[in-house]
């Protein structure tokens, strides 16, 4: 019986090469889209899956309660570190690091700059990234340590044992080798090339000496491990006023515990909760590639139907010697299953070749998986399914066929699947118009966001790291740019203007009780608002003419009117701990988070001491790379055991746009292919029903018809179905394009042109197709139509 369906469905497919080719095809392009995103979706939702313990460890949040709501901060005090760790029996370990940063390693010639954290010992227990060699119990422990990963060892020992072989570290400290890691995943939500002991981190810096008993410093992340996963809320209620119960304060701290395995698709937050986050372009792709499938099987179905008239004798006879109908289900499933078959293997064909060009798009570096079996448990689901989707219909239709009126020709086959393939076509073209229209809106919204402006120049800005060098001679090295004759202005700051990570709360004359506000605290010296090229719209910037300015504060136009002050130069402002501060000056918002949100408050403090960037705007010149040859010039006479490394301000300011301008990539791409597999449908259901009105034609045309109305007969129905698929599907558009548009602060109103443009498209799309077989059916001579059989 088997060998039996098998030949039965290779003559079937022998005996119609068009329709098959087209079939395979269009699950071919479904499949191989929908092989790409779910490539996509596995590696964003794999991420941190490798620890063992991933689902009992936790970082320590923080909500706040400021401004009328809650705010989510992603830090803790050091503090939690030892204090939460006593505080519960149910808590099997906590760890303390900072957030990394870039370290120069060196071993005799050889200097390589690597991104390094520093660790208290239970890290490496909590996250057990293999390690290669060492005792992870061991090997940060002692202030002296350093764990490094393979490639680290590589790079500075090549081929020889590099355990318990010195390295020096920033140019400062002598530490030996006593572990090496696995490189650590791409999967990974933490990232970095060594680790450094903690105690090397609070010992020898005078300002962090008693940060582990600072309940008032939210810095740092502290990492959780409970026992039982199922205890988290119960850990909670025992740990959230921790932080309030040990510094009395005014504004409430509730700390919770954030899973690891939320970190990466969930790290949205609103009002204290969780809002989303990856998860919400996950959810998206994954939708898109259910579209893509079946847009891809309703061609299948409409074909299959639609053809039925030349497959029901062949029905009839069957039934007439005997078989039954549940048989003739099987062979038309099996006729399914061996297309989808074809299709799957040709899509994986396809998506190889694709890969590279997909890498680059998605900036990762994903591989079809086989040696796994997840992917052939894929492989044989999707294939089932497909077959089991695009076949089922058409088998069970086909099937119920009654053989004595098919056999005298009085069924009239075909007329029966004529709604349902209306209904399949109007949701083809709903999906595709669907994703046409968030590709414009999305692409609107980058636009719109780009062109937004930031408050500053970021043309010709460049900033590099502050290393211990340049830290003990800033001044001679500033001088020595500005001599260089291809620097304009240089200025130093805690953070580069495009990453703002420092916020406090700041006091001001005639604030009310419940007014708290957090502000962007940001730390620099003179030339700042020069450098930056940010306007001053009150008072003025830090100068050297005026010595007395190292207590004084400059802040934003957002701060200015948050406060609510109606004459604020001279105004005494309160930085908390008896830190007053003299306002001398207002400057214009600059976009230094997301772009796509408000401005928030800001405050400026003149604390040369507390800077990490230096920011350097060149003379505006053709030349860029000369210009940078003069400033790695000078960097080096004053830094030569560190490389120049550096970054554009305005490439670091695009990168803001990473997700959302792959999201819109990715949707004009499987839109293109959505809107193609349909078109490939289209094609092979117009053709046929073409070919089945042939002789229909051929009367016309002897009656009189013209080739232009017997065209616009064969189109009418189909631009029926088009328009109909528009009118449902805009207002599904419209409500799904606005939740996506509300997660952004500052966004687009979508403008009411694009439905229209969209739904014309879609018609002349179809028109185009339809009208092409219309007309060449149209122009056939109908005396050889109406003499055929």
């Amino acid at each position: 019986m088997i060998r039996n369906y098998i030949l039965v469905t290779l003559r079937s497919l022998r005996k119609n090469k068009v329709y098959a080719a087209i079939n395979i095809a269009g699950l071919s392009m479904g499949l191989t889209s929908t092989i790409l995103i779910l490539l996509w979706v596995y590696d964003e939702t794999s991420y941190d899956r490798f620890h063992p313990k991933a689902d009992r460890i936790y970082q320590v949040m923080a909500n706040v309660n400021y401004d009328g709501t809650l705010h989510t901060w992603g830090a803790a005090p050091a503090a939690a570190y030892e204090g939460i760790k006593t505080s519960d029996p149910r808590v099997a370990n906590t760890a303390l690091a900072d957030w990394g940063s870039d370290h120069l390693l060196s071993v005799g010639e050889k200097s390589i700059r690597k991104q390094g954290r520093h660790v208290t010992p239970e890290f490496l227990k909590m996250f057990e990234f293999p390690l290669l060699k060492g005792n992870r119990d061991k090997v940060l422990l002692d202030e002296g340590s350093l764990v490094i990963s393979e490639a680290v060892a590589k790079a500075l020992f090549g081929d020889a044992d590099p355990i318990n072989q010195l390295v020096l570290v920033d140019n400062k400290y002598q530490q030996k080798v006593t572990g090496v890691m696995n490189n650590i995943p791409v999967n990974s939500s933490l990232q970095f090339d060594c680790l450094l002991p903690w105690r090397l981190y609070e010992n020898h810096s005078p300002d962090r000496s008693n940060v582990r008993s600072n309940w008032g410093n939210y810095s740092y992340p502290v990492y959780v491990e409970l026992r039982d996963p199922e205890s988290r809320a119960d850990v909670e209620q025992v740990i959230g006023d921790l932080g309030d119960r040990n510094l009395k304060s005014d504004v409430k701290h509730t700390f919770f515990l954030f899973p690891l395995l939320e970190w990466r698709l969930y790290d949205h937050f609103e009002n204290g909760k969780t809002a989303g986050g990856r998860i919400e372009y996950v959810q998206m792709f994954s939708l898109i590639a259910i579209f893509i499938l079946v847009i891809a099987c309703i061609n299948f179905m409409n074909l299959a139907t639609a053809r039925s008239e030349r497959r029901a004798r062949e029905v009839g006879i069957r039934k007439s010697v005997g078989s039954r109908r549940h048989d003739l289900v099987f062979q038309f499933l099996a006729e399914s299953f061996a297309i989808a078959l074809i299709a799957f293997v040709i899509s994986v064909l396809l998506a190889e070749l694709l890969l590279p060009a997909y890498n680059a798009l998605v900036q990762k570096e994903l591989s079809i998986p086989y040696g796994q079996a997840s992917f052939w448990i894929f492989a044989g689901t999707i294939t089932f399914f497909t077959g089991i989707v695009a076949g089922s219909y058409p088998a069970f239709y086909l099937s119920s066929f009654q053989p004595a009126m098919v056999l005298k020709g009085k069924a009239q086959i075909g007329k029966s699947s004529g709604t349902p393939r209306k209904v399949l076509v109007t949701l083809q073209f709903g999906f595709s118009i669907l994703l046409i229209l968030g590709t414009l809106v999305v692409y609107r919204q980058i636009q719109h966001v780009k062109g937004r402006d930031i408050g500053y120049d970021r043309e010709s800005l460049v900033t590099f790291q502050v290393n211990a060098d340049l830290a003990k001679s800033y001044q001679p090295f500033k001088q020595a740019l500005l001599q260089s004759g291809v620097v304009a202005s240089v200025t130093r700051s805690n953070f580069p203007i495009t990453n703002p990570n420092s916020w406090s709360f700041l006091g001001w004359p005639g604030q009310s009780a419940d007014q708290k506000l957090i502000f962007c605290d940001l730390a620099t010296e003179y030339d700042f608002t020069k450098t930056m090229g940010i306007n001053v719209l009150m008072g003025r910037d830090f100068s050297e003419d005026f010595p007395g300015d190292t207590a004084s504060i400059v802040i934003n136009r957002a701060a200015l009117e948050a406060m609510g002050l109606k004459d604020p130069i001279g105004q005494e402002l309160d930085l908390g701990q008896g830190r007053k501060r003299k306002l001398i000056g207002v400057v214009e918002n600059t976009v230094m988070g997301s772009a796509y949100e408000t401005v928030g408050p800001m405050f400026v403090e003149f604390i040369p001491t507390w800077f990490n960037v230096i920011t350097v705007r060149l003379d505006k010149t053709k030349d860029i790379e000369a210009s940078l040859k003069s400033v790695e010039a000078v960097f080096k006479n004053y830094s030569p055991a560190y490389p120049f490394e550096f970054k554009f301000v305005d490439a670091e300011f695009q990168k803001k746009f990473t997700d959302i301008t792959l999201t819109g990539k990715l949707a004009n791409l499987f839109a293109l292919l959505a809107l193609a597999v349909t078109g490939l449908g289209l094609f092979g259901l117009a053709s046929f029903i073409a070919e089945q009105r042939t002789k229909e034609i051929g009367i016309r045309k002897v009656l009189g018809a013209s080739v232009s109305s017997i065209v616009a007969l064969l189109s009418k129905d189909f631009s029926k179905l088009v328009l109909l698929a528009f009118a449902l599907s805009c207002p599904f558009a419209w409500w799904m394009l606005n939740e996506f548009l509300q997660r952004y602060s500052y966004h687009i109103d979508i403008p009411l042109w694009i439905f229209p443009l969209t739904g014309a498209a879609a018609l002349l799309f179809a028109l185009a197709i339809v009208g092409t077989q219309a007309l060449f059916s149209a122009q056939a001579n109908p005396a050889k139509t109406l003499n055929e059989n």
